[in-house]
């Protein structure tokens, strides 16, 4: 699983955002109308956030365990169209808004699959569906999948609080404690695997649907994991933590160009002498996992495997921080060891070091570049050089974190100012569709790989923005509208993706056409 040495484009849309779904994009008919969408548009990829389960705030980079999926995500017409639950478990449930209410779709759809979960374990143990899930339980998702039960069922018992608030007992992780806890919660332990088994099943079966049609899917892995998660609940001797469990010191970035007092993330640094220890077992468990789903993937954040911004725990802000060193070149070493070459692209944003430049091009990984990042809110087009960066570089017109195309654009004043008249001068525009001659030049770049967030395509403006960061609420909620992604939006895709020498190739995609 490598790179494409093709020329090759694609588009970043979390599945959240996809219309239909109840309440909530998921893994069901509309995400298989996505990817045949892409195909017909002559895209390679779908680049997606991570699909682990969220916390409060329900952003994808908070999640509850690493390994585990989203449950919300788990497509309950898929599941009523294949006899496992009844119709009924679709009423009720949140309208199709324009955006996700988390409160009402994570209250009434995981009821529903709370249903349909409990209704499944009273299944025959010879039915051919049971067998399947008990290959799921045996295989290796054991390794994660028992703690992740139980943490799950535990934190419903003390009514959704940090694991750091629950009882001495299970904050400590007393044998007797787990034991008492696995027994009495044994079947609240059991309808979350099976949670489990339905997402990586649908999961499983979307992923092929976008091999069939030559559509790669581009993962996400963050550096950090949560404080509030199975992972360092389960294996605190991992993470600086005090004795309560608490991190002592905590993850951000300094000042830069999103915040004036940086981003205090709150995540727990890692214990980087007992990773060491254990040879980077427990990394090389989570690509193993990310790598079974995806076909590329993103690690956010990588400046933060040369050096990560440590704040003191208690911090207001990230002003008050420091560089502190990360065993990166060890870590990946043992990865390659393990894996051989990574499909892996280096997300390089921020402030970027000698150091961090080297340990990128050291392991072959292409970094990033962002259109507004390398334009500026002053551009000046005599001093803008296109070939500045090697094609080893993934060319983005936006992502995740980022204003749309279209509102940035305005943000600096648009056509009327002296930047946005100089980009369209230097593009070429005439100023009527900006949005589509900035994906013109992204997919012209030199860069191996052009990307672009969907609502680029739909020239849609900062309402349509998925997340900003330092902004604790409204973030993560925006959703496509039926209809939005046409037959003939998907035309004109194509054919600017051909003549930029762009368009998809399935057998160099290393992918069979359906």
């Amino acid at each position: 699983m490598t790179m494409t040495d093709a020329r090759a484009s694609g588009l970043l849309l979390h599945p959240t955002s996809l219309p239909g779904g109840h309440g909530i994009g998921d893994l069901g008919p509309e995400a298989r109308r996505f990817v045949d969408w892409l195909a017909a548009a002559g895209q390679t990829f779908w680049q997606i956030l991570p699909l682990a389960p969220t916390s409060a705030g329900n952003s994808p980079y908070s999640a509850l365990s690493t390994f585990a999926g989203n449950p919300l995500l788990v497509s309950l017409e898929d599941l009523v169209e294949e006899g496992l639950a009844p119709p009924s478990v679709l009423e009720d449930l949140p309208g199709n808004g324009e955006h996700v209410d988390y409160g009402a779709v994570i209250e009434r759809k995981l009821a529903a699959l709370d249903t349909v979960c409990a209704a499944f374990l009273k299944r025959p143990s010879d039915d051919e569906l049971w067998v399947d899930y008990d290959l799921f339980r045996a295989r290796h998702e054991a390794d994660w999948l028992d703690e992740y039960a139980l943490y799950t069922a535990l934190k419903a018992r003390h009514k959704g609080r940090a694991w750091t608030e629950w009882n001495a007992l299970y904050v400590t992780r007393n044998p007797i404690g787990l034991g008492e806890a696995r027994h009495t919660l044994g079947f609240e332990v059991r309808k979350v695997k099976v949670q489990q088994f339905l997402f990586f099943r649908q999961w499983q079966r979307l992923h092929d649907h976008a091999r069939a049609r030559g559509i790669r899917i581009i993962g996400d892995m963050p550096i950090f994991v949560a404080a509030d998660s199975a992972d360092v609940w389960s294996r605190p001797e991992l993470f600086e933590l005090d004795t309560a469990g608490c991190p002592t010191v905590v993850a951000g970035v300094p000042p830069d160009y999103f915040s004036a007092t940086g981003q205090l993330w709150g995540n727990p640094l890692y214990r980087w002498d007992a990773h060491r220890a254990e040879n980077f077992g427990w990394w090389q468990k989570r690509l193993a996992k990310t790598m079974e789903q995806v076909d590329l993937i993103r690690i956010d954040h990588f400046r933060g495997f040369d050096a990560c911004w440590q704040v003191k725990a208690g911090e207001e802000t990230a002003i008050h921080g420091q560089w502190v060193p990360v065993p990166g070149y060890e870590l990946f070493q043992s990865l390659t060891e393990r894996f051989g070459d990574m499909p892996v692209i280096a997300e390089d944003l921020g402030i970027i070091t000698p150091e961090v430049e080297r340990l990128r091009d050291h392991f072959g990984f292409p970094g990033m570049r962002v259109l507004p990042f390398e334009w500026g809110e002053d551009f000046h087009p005599e001093a803008y050089d296109p070939d500045r960066f090697p094609r080893n570089r993934v060319f983005y017109t936006g992502t995740h974190d980022n204003d749309t195309i279209l509102g940035w654009f305005r943000s600096i004043g648009g056509e009327h100012s002296r930047p946005g008249r100089a980009m369209l001068d230097y593009m070429g525009s005439d100023g009527r569709e900006p949005h589509w001659d900035f994906l013109r030049f992204a997919l012209g770049t030199n860069a191996r790989i052009a990307m672009a967030p969907v609502q680029d395509v739909l020239g849609l403006g900062t309402e349509a923005r998925m997340n900003l960061p330092g902004q604790a609420d409204g973030n993560w909620t925006w959703r496509l509208r039926p209809g939005q992604l046409t037959d003939g939006l998907a035309e004109r895709l194509r054919g600017l993706t051909e003549a930029s020498g762009r368009l998809a190739d399935p057998e160099a995609a290393g992918v069979m056409p359906a």
